[in-house]
């Protein structure tokens, strides 16, 4: 199935590295609800994945059918039941997410603050740009630089040169 570039995509990032098997079950879900997610009693042309073990990703092409307020409500309490079901925390937007190695790791905002003030992060360290709003900036904002990324102007005077 082909999707516009111009999809509206929500990403939920967990707290915590996801286990094979609870990726496995989650897909599982992920995919039940996409195909029965409607607006206004229209299907939306909608997929989800999960990527590194971490993040859950919600596409909707919005060329068939948009995705409305109540729509959108739909998602995010389904997301809270996997949250509780998987005991993970999929809304904390202070959990800044990192890559180290081939690893996807995360911290609450102070031990990424600690990391970038030990040199641990620096500029070029890969960094996770949750708030993108469609598979366009999915594809090419999400997974950015430190430097390239609006952490930069969060936490920029706090890199160690």
């Amino acid at each position: 199935m082909q999707f516009s570039k111009n999809s509206r995509v929500w990403v939920y990032q967990s707290d915590k590295k996801l286990t094979d098997e609870a990726v496995a079950q989650i897909q599982l879900r992920l995919n039940d609800f996409t195909s029965l997610w409607t607006a206004h009693n229209s299907q939306l042309k909608a997929k989800a994945e999960v990527r590194y073990n971490r993040f859950l990703i919600l596409i909707v092409d919005e060329t068939q059918a948009g995705a409305s307020g109540c729509s959108i409500d739909k998602s995010v309490r389904f997301m809270q039941e996997i949250e509780r079901e998987f005991n993970i925390n999929l809304f904390d937007r202070f959990n800044l997410a990192y890559k180290e190695a081939d690893e996807v790791l995360s911290l609450p905002r102070h031990g990424f603050e600690d990391l970038l003030k030990q040199g641990a992060i620096n500029t070029d360290t890969i960094v996770y740009n949750n708030l993108v709003q469609n598979l366009t900036e999915l594809e090419t904002k999400w997974e950015v630089s430190f430097k390239d990324s609006w952490h930069i102007q969060l936490f920029g005077d706090l890199v160690v040169s």
